[in-house]
Order: C-alpha cells, then sequence, then structure tokens
C-alpha cells in the first residue's frame, strides 16, 4: 500500500453508481493501484493504438504485412521457451467461456471441464453494473461464497469434485472504461478489468492451490504484450508477489499478431501459458485489416471454414510455434447450443462440433473451446480419446513450413448470396440488439453469436458494398442495395420484438457500417457511449 495514499487518488473519479457491492471491490487500495496502472502504462498503450493506426495507412496503400525481420534472431532461435504451465494449468483439454453474471459463473463451475474463460470482453456489455457484478461474482466464487436463490431455484457450486480453473479474460487494449478517470482520462478497460481482479484475488488464489491467471485479447503485435508483460512485473512486485505467478494465454485473433506469434510468446515467456486460435475475431481482422484491398473479398460467412486455406495455415503455424516453445495451443469456440425441440438438428449439430474438435486434436492442439455446457462431453471425449496425455505439447509438426502467402492465401471457394446478406444483417443486428440493453452474448439460429461473430457479419457486409461485389443471384451490392434489406431487417426483427426493444437505435448504427464508407474500428467502441451511465463524478479519495 502506498504511503499516500489521498495524494495518489487526487483527480481520481468514479462516475458509475456506488453502493456497497461497488465498494467491496473498489475499496481504497484497489482505486490506489489502479490510478499507478493508469498513470504508469496508459500513455505507452495510447502510442501502440496509434502504431495500429500507421500500419493500417501502410496496408490500405497494398502493403502486405510479413514476418519481422528485426525479429528474425528470437525466431531462429531454438534455446529459449516459455514457463512451464502452472498449477491447474497442465491439462486444459476442454474450456467453457462465457460472461461473468452469477448464473453463468455458478454453472460454469459446475461444468465437466477443465477451466472457466471469465469473460469480461467479448460475451459481456460493459455496462458499469455488468464489469462491477462481474468482479462481484468472482471474487465470492474464488472464496466459494457465490451460491445464491433466484425465485425458487438455488444455484450452488457442486462439493463432489475439484472446480474448473478460472481464468479472466480483460478488456482489449482499445476500449476504455468511462466510469473512472485518471487526471481526467478514463481508464483503459484492460488495466481496469486485470487491476481489480488481480489485486483483489491473486493472493487468495495462490493459497487456493492456482494463481491469477489471463486471457488477453485482440492483441496486434508484440509491443503490445510486452505492454502487458510490464504490466505483470509492476503488479506482482506492487503487491510483494513472486515474477512470474500471473500466467496468460494470448488470443491470436488478428492477422498482423499472426505474423508475430513467436515474438509475443517471448515477450511474455515468464509469464506465457500459450496462444489460443480466436477463430471468429480472427476473419473479422482479416477483413478489416485487408478491407480496401479487392483482393481479401470472402463469400459468405458459412464458407470461410476452419479448413480454407488462410485459416488452415493459421492453426498449423500457432500449434507448431507454441509446441517449439513449451506451451500451449489452445482450439477455438464451439458456439453451437443444443436443438431441445428438433431432435434430427440437433444430432446434426452435436455432430458438426464432434466434427471440429476431432479436427483440432489431431492437428496437435492442446484443449479447446466451448459455450455452453451440452457440448463438453463431446469435447471431453474426442481430447479424451486422442490426447490420453494431459497436453499435446510433444508433437512438435516439424512437418509445418508455413510463409507469409500461406497466411494471405484468401483462395476460399463459395458464393456471395442474398440469404447470406440478410443473415449478417440478421446477426449484427440482433447481437447489437442485445448489447445495447447490456447482453454480451446472444442465442442466434442456436448459435451462441458474441462480438467477433457481430464483427465478421458487420465487416463482410461493409467489404461487398466497398468492392460492388455482384451476387449468385446477380444483383450488385451497393450503398442502397445494403440499406434497403438493413431496413427490412430491422422492420422484421421490431415486429418479432418486445416492446421496448432497441432495433432502431441498433439500426441507426448499423447503417453507417454497411455502405463502404466509414468503418468503425470495433462495434464496440461504436456503441459504447449508449450503454455508459456517466453521473457526478465522485472522488476517489472518499471511499
Amino acid at each position: 500500500m502506498a504511503a499516500n495514499p489521498d495524494a495518489i487518488l487526487k483527480d481520481v473519479n468514479i462516475l458509475g453508481p456506488l453502493n456497497e457491492k461497488t465498494k467491496k471491490i473498489l475499496s481504497k487500495e484497489a482505486t490506489v493501484f489502479l490510478a499507478l496502472l493508469h498513470r504508469t502504462f496508459n500513455s505507452t498503450r495510447k502510442t501502440l493504438l496509434d502504431r495500429r493506426h500507421i500500419r493500417q495507412q501502410e496496408l490500405d496503400k497494398g502493403n502486405l504485412p510479413d514476418f519481422l525481420p528485426e525479429t528474425k534472431h528470437i525466431r531462429d532461435n531454438d534455446a529459449w521457451k516459455g514457463a512451464p504451465p502452472a498449477p491447474g494449468l497442465v491439462d486444459r483439454r476442454v474450456e467453457i467461456t462465457g460472461p461473468t453474471d452469477r448464473k453463468m459463473v455458478v454453472n460454469a463451475l459446475n461444468s465437466d471441464v477443465w477451466t472457466y474463460m471469465a469473460d469480461f470482453e467479448d460475451s459481456s456489455a460493459p455496462t458499469w453494473d455488468n464489469m462491477i457484478n462481474g468482479q462481484l461474482n468472482l471474487y465470492d466464487a474464488i472464496r466459494k461464497q457465490v451460491d445464491f436463490k433466484q425465485g425458487e431455484k438455488e444455484y450452488k457450486l457442486r462439493t463432489d469434485r475439484v472446480l474448473p480453473t478460472l481464468i479472466a479474460r480483460a478488456r482489449g487494449w482499445h476500449l476504455e472504461e468511462k466510469h473512472f478517470t485518471v487526471d481526467g482520462e478514463p481508464i483503459s478497460g484492460s488495466l481496469f478489468d486485470f487491476g481489480l481482479y488481480f489485486f483483489n484475488n491473486a493472493k487468495e488464489l495462490v493459497k487456493r492451490g492456482t494463481g491469477p491467471y489471463f486471457y488477453l485479447p485482440k492483441m496486434e503485435s508484440h509491443l503490445e504484450a510486452r505492454l502487458w508483460n510490464d504490466v505483470f512485473n509492476l503488479a506482482q512486485d506492487y503487491i510483494g508477489m513472486s515474477r512470474g505467478t500471473i500466467r496468460a494465454t494470448v488470443l491470436i485473433e488478428t492477422i498482423l499478431a499472426a505474423f508475430e506469434m513467436d515474438e509475443i510468446i517471448y515477450e511474455l515467456r515468464d509469464h506465457s501459458a500459450g496462444l489460443n486460435c480466436g477463430r471468429w475475431d480472427y476473419i473479422f481482422s482479416v477483413i478489416k485489416r485487408f478491407r480496401q484491398n479487392s483482393n481479401f473479398v470472402l463469400p459468405d460467412r458459412s464458407s470461410v471454414t476452419m479448413t480454407v486455406p488462410f485459416m488452415d495455415a493459421y492453426v498449423k503455424l500457432l500449434i507448431k510455434t507454441c509446441h517449439r516453445r513449451g506451451v500451449h495451443a489452445m482450439g477455438g469456440m464451439a458456439a453451437q447450443i443444443p436443438i431441445k425441440a428438433d431432435p434430427k438438428a440437433n444430432e446434426a449439430a452435436m455432430a458438426s462440433v464432434r466434427a471440429d474438435k476431432l479436427r483440432e486434436a489431431r492437428a496437435g492442439h492442446d484443449g479447446t473451446w466451448v459455450a455452453h455446457p451440452a457440448l463438453a462431453s463431446i469435447a471431453a471425449d474426442v481430447f479424451n480419446t486422442h490426447m490420453p496425455t494431459p497436453n499435446q505439447m510433444h508433437v512438435r509438426r516439424e512437418d509445418v513450413h508455413i510463409t507469409a502467402n500461406d497466411l494471405l492465401n484468401m483462395n476460399v471457394p463459395g458464393k456471395i448470396t442474398e440469404a447470406g446478406i440478410r443473415k449478417n444483417l440478421n446477426i449484427g443486428l440482433n447481437y447489437m440488439e442485445g448489447w445495447l440493453r447490456g447482453v454480451g452474448c446472444v442465442p442466434i439460429n442456436f448459435l451462441m453469436e458474441d462480438a467477433a461473430t457481430a464483427e465478421v457479419s458487420r465487416s463482410q457486409l461493409w467489404q461487398w458494398a466497398k468492392h460492388g461485389v455482384p451476387t449468385a443471384e446477380g444483383k450488385r451490392v451497393d450503398k442502397d442495395y445494403a440499406l434497403k434489406l438493413l431496413r427490412e431487417q430491422v422492420k422484421e426483427n421490431e415486429a418479432k420484438a418486445p416492446k421496448g426493444n432497441k432495433f432502431a437505435v441498433a439500426g441507426k448504427y448499423f447503417e453507417s457500417q454497411v455502405t463502404g464508407e466509414d468503418y468503425a474500428e470495433f462495434l464496440t467502441s461504436l456503441l459504447y457511449n449508449e450503454i455508459t451511465t456517466v453521473g457526478s463524478p465522485a472522488p476517489a479519495s472518499k471511499l
């Protein structure tokens, strides 16, 4: 604890509603820590975000990415390794992911999985209540005080087995937390999520046999990983914890990060828990970063599978890189939801899950993600059969040789159809409408859609309008056509939705994103002001 907390808390303000729950999480000591993180690292964060814009300008000129010549010595050096797996992270064959509401936390920890990725990012809408209550729910779950009653139903943590290891996913570097300001600036959402979870729980987690573990999203370079590593070192030093206690798995979900996988592990090496194939965000990133380049136009989303050339190359390179460095290579999300009313359709959906997990296990992944507890047994069965050991780090994949051209190979068979356009409009609208109501993951057509899948839908619509692509039906996609179909979809959804829905607002924002003109870096940044509840500043020194 700093010697003079009141001096540190000068010009630190909380603009979200405060109550006893908030104060349990945002203690004076925790708030001092957040202020320290902001003042130490925010200028570097902003510089790195500016660097993203500079790189985008280069890509817009047609300059394609390649492996970095200045870090070739890191890639070529076989001697260095990441950290060995930490307690509770040796075997991660099935990970369940989802938001941090209390019901989800209990259900996830009661699932037959090995870890639970508690998500403050893509499956959570960052309202102040969601972020604070999520921290409170995890605080209580770690201490096994999370049981609650809802109506007549009781939710209790099971006691017949060791619970899954908890991993928290903070927001990406681009997002801010406008309800908490330091020196007149909002704190980074990343630092807010990480700082509160770490400060309140790190020592308790270690005491209980695991540790402060994180998933890190949306990074675009090894320099962004270096910033996280600096944050980790300061945080551990600050509370008197040994460096290397924190472990972090990086989601490789941007095309630029795919060219820097070795370097990202290297920057985090004492804290590295491996890499994860964030498949939907990866597709989104490919479209976003090359949106001005007609050579990167992709067909309907359903055609962009994990076996198309650029996705297959990305998976193989990730597994090879991780295992060469002695860390986990985690597979992607099965977003299916059981179809209870249609056994035949459900059987087909579950068969597709099994096939996807079989592909991952055979490729050499050390584990995989599911979005629903009912899918855990399918994933576990596949990995138990094909991975009898706790992980597959011994599968070196030295047969794999991936070039820059492989990562950028857009030979994807398929067509652009009006049905595909309408599907993207429906997914984007429904997700945005839910997000505006504070819901971060939305079931649509028996798939759990989150921000990543909404971003793919939005970016494809923009790309098709920008390049005036023809549909399979012979219609050229342009601004007028896109807006016509969007407005039809808004009306159709409004007619089916309860009163008080947000489809009109979602449609207004979506209109700006489907014409091939304006393009927001992220939907979440575009919509964020709509879900903020900024009130009068409350000086943190009064906590």
